[in-house]
């Protein structure tokens, strides 16, 4: 509110201890009693209501080993971040600060509350969320904040995997996702969550096709020019394209370039293995991994037969393989000659978007003579190619063509 933003939720703390909260109200869910947390469900609204309390010890760098219920100071000096430690007194409409957040809201800091090890040791998924709330807010990370960070980066990999990949989520959506990964970079994070991007850092490449730099800045660049209404899968598919050049990058002494031969086919591998660590649904991980494996294949596009192209633009994945290229062309080289090629083409299927069944199966051409084997599904695959090349529009010339195929083959076995 004070940033004049809309908040997503309200938090409620109060010094009613959680019996007297479910004493107060109808309907409560205890969600984290033994902490001092209850939902208040009144009508369809969901209001997450706290005791004020104190904590003793964390243990586990997530959990407290107790928790004692105490009053608003003490309540405030145990959460993560100056700037999350207000209280608003909505009957005084009064901010309550006791840890000088106000300050820190106004001069753009994220600041630990306290000592920043302390408050890291609490719950080490706090790092991360110091550089998510500055990429968000375009904040600088107070400097004893972001040493701790860097002394402490690699606790991280304590937390679980499902709590980093949310955390990432929102890091990584526009229009801060560049920032966000330069936080990372800079806190030491990345190299402990994401170490495959940390390796494309400084890899070269040639500056014909990538006057730009190296595939790190590459990514960058794709990453700062993502629409702002771009889903994750877009935006991992941006971040995780060139995963794979690290590993293939061979320099050409003959031609003085740098090649990156099957990096897509590497990548994929790559990523899907870093999905997998961060427990993406399979079924996000399979497009992600789809948009990384065939976005090279974009480029041959005016070279393609109609059918191959086809088949390309059929894959459910497209529209966001073809944002996919638009960025990469954007941040590199800048021309956008296949990407206009391809919108025309769209145009002109526009009318027919997915593939047309085919005009005969294996039973007509077993009736014309063929028989179940190679020859047959040469013949098929012959007559489907020619199909989506609209060079055959009918079912009979489909089986026309299919004859004049069966012909051939008996003519040439009797010259044999």
């Amino acid at each position: 509110l004070l940033l004049n933003r809309q908040p997503y939720d309200y938090d409620i703390a109060t010094n009613a201890v959680p019996e007297k909260v479910e004493e107060l109200f109808e309907k409560t869910i205890p969600v984290g009693k033994q902490f001092g947390v209850l939902i208040v469900v009144i009508g369809e609204d969901s209001f997450q209501v706290a005791t004020f309390r104190s904590e003793s010890e964390y243990k586990d760098g997530r959990h407290p080993e107790a928790v004692i219920f105490g009053d608003p100071v003490n309540d405030a000096k145990r959460r993560d971040f100056t700037i999350n430690g207000l209280f608003y007194d909505p009957i005084n409409k009064e901010v309550i600060d006791y840890v000088g957040g106000q300050k820190d809201l106004e001069t753009r800091i994220v600041r630990a509350i306290g000592d920043p090890e302390e408050r890291f040791n609490e719950d080490y998924l706090r790092m991360l969320r110091a550089v998510r709330f500055a990429a968000q807010l375009d904040f600088q990370i107070e400097s004893s904040t972001c040493s701790a960070i860097q002394k402490n980066a690699h606790k991280i990999k304590l937390i679980s995997a499902e709590r980093i990949r949310d955390e990432l989520l929102k890091l990584f959506m526009p229009p801060y996702a560049a920032r966000g990964i330069e936080l990372l970079k800079d806190s030491g994070l990345l190299v402990q969550i994401l170490p495959e991007i940390a390796e494309m850092i400084g890899c070269e490449q040639s500056s014909v096709y990538h006057p730009e730099g190296c595939v790190y800045t590459h990514t960058l660049r794709m990453l700062e020019r993502l629409p702002h209404n771009a889903n994750h899968i877009l935006v991992w598919s941006a971040l995780l394209h060139d995963v794979g050049k690290p590993a293939v990058a061979k320099y050409s002494k003959g031609d003085d370039k740098i090649h990156f031969y099957e990096h897509d086919v590497e990548g994929a591998e790559i990523a899907e293995r870093i999905l997998q660590r961060l427990r993406f649904p399979s079924n996000e991980i399979e497009q992600i991994v789809t948009c990384v494996r065939y976005h090279m294949q974009l480029k041959d596009a005016q070279k393609m037969k109609t059918s191959t192209l086809r088949r390309m633009m059929a894959r459910p994945t497209f529209d966001i393989e073809l944002e996919l290229h638009r960025l990469d062309c954007l941040s590199s080289h800048g021309k956008l000659d296949i990407y206009d090629y391809i919108k025309q083409k769209q145009k002109e299927y526009a009318e027919n978007p997915h593939l047309p069944n085919p005009l005969v199966d294996g039973e007509d051409l077993k009736k014309l003579g063929f028989v179940e084997g190679k020859e047959l599904g040469k013949a098929l695959y012959e007559i489907r190619e020619k199909q989506l090349s609209d060079e055959l529009k009918t079912r009979e010339q489909a089986l026309e063509y299919a004859r004049k195929l069966l012909t051939n083959k008996s003519t040439n076995q009797s010259s044999i």
